[in-house]
């Protein structure tokens, strides 16, 4: 995988690191001639521009978002609320009700939405991310974390991004940044592919929220917008720890195993009773609190309790993320 972008984007202010005992020479030199100078300081010195900051982040955005890999996962979870609504479309064809809750809007498996969808196809949209948030979201991003760090120094491309003056903790922040922007975009994309579908089959309307309460269908997108950002929110946590995960290991598939063996493993244990003293404190124990955004007035609680716990996530996993990235030796 070509890295030219990445070492062209290092900003040439700050020092290069040493990439290992006997690491090759990086081509530093055209980094610096990538953009015009800024202006000069008082000692003569040209000065870099701002954006040179923003150079290293573009890169991976684009690095990441220009993968195959990635453009499938994005695929795999658009096609989720697809699949639901044609399935939805189909049972009620026939004029019945959606499962054993016949559209009362109970049928007793999570938030009563998929009851709800063939009066509302806004309800898609929080359908399929109760669907997804399981599952499919946290095991994407555990592919894109799992692979951030350890998928660079598997091929040896690591070696080439920090003999570039970018700083090792620059280039930390880098990663990290650009798995946040796949979460955000990962739960857009079910959220958009959600509504596009729930409008196309289903019709729209007011909302009818869990509480009983009717709203206004712009209510209800602004709600929807919320419910996504909720989501998103909860990813954060999966995301420091597979990227703490990657630190770990040379090898980008052993990384992003144990990160979605990791999901998997938390999973069950939030769901074992005799566990309930340790499961407040798993980072997906709060992630179905979206659905309180739809009440009225909404729940803060369990929101803030997610969003709290995520960021102790962030906080504990991207410091030992850092520590470890900091003081490891490449040597491949």
């Amino acid at each position: 995988m070509s890295r030219a972008e990445a070492t062209e984007a290092a900003e040439p202010a700050e020092p290069a690191e040493s990439a290992g005992p006997a690491g090759p020479a990086g081509p530093a030199g055209p980094a610096e001639s990538a953009e015009p100078a800024g202006p000069a300081d008082a000692a003569g010195t040209p000065r870099p521009r701002p954006l040179w900051t923003l150079a290293l982040f573009r890169s991976e955005l684009s690095t990441t978002f220009r993968r195959w890999r990635t453009l499938a996962l994005l695929g795999v979870l658009a096609a989720v609320p697809v699949l639901i609504g044609v399935a939805v479309k189909i049972e009620t064809s026939d004029g019945g009700g959606f499962g054993r809750g016949g559209g009362g809007g109970a049928s007793g498996d999570g938030p009563a939405f998929f009851s709800q969808i063939t009066n509302n196809g806004l309800f898609l949209v929080f359908a399929a991310l109760a669907a997804t948030l399981p599952v499919f979201l946290p095991m994407a991003i555990g592919v894109i974390a799992g692979d951030s760090i350890a998928g660079e120094a598997g091929p040896g491309t690591l070696r080439y991004l920090l003999v570039a003056p970018a700083g090792r903790t620059r280039l930390l922040l880098a990663k990290f940044v650009t798995i946040l922007a796949f979460c955000l975009a990962a739960t857009l994309a079910v959220a958009a592919a959600g509504l596009a579908t729930g409008a196309t089959l289903f019709p729209l309307g007011d909302v009818t929220l869990i509480s009983g309460t009717s709203v206004s269908f712009g209510d209800g997108l602004v709600r929807a917008l919320g419910v996504a950002g909720v989501v998103a929110l909860s990813l954060v946590g999966i995301a420091a720890v597979g990227l703490f995960v990657s630190t770990l290991t040379n090898s980008g598939i052993a990384a992003m195993a144990t990160t979605v063996g990791l999901v998997v493993t938390v999973q069950i244990l939030d769901t074992i009773p005799q566990l309930h003293a340790i499961q407040p404190y798993l980072f997906p124990h709060y992630w179905l609190s979206f659905a309180d955004l739809l009440r009225q007035p909404v729940y803060w609680d369990q929101l803030i309790k997610n969003a709290e716990l995520q960021g102790l996530y962030l906080a504990v996993f991207g410091s030992a993320a850092w520590a470890r990235f900091t003081a490891k030796d490449i040597t491949v």
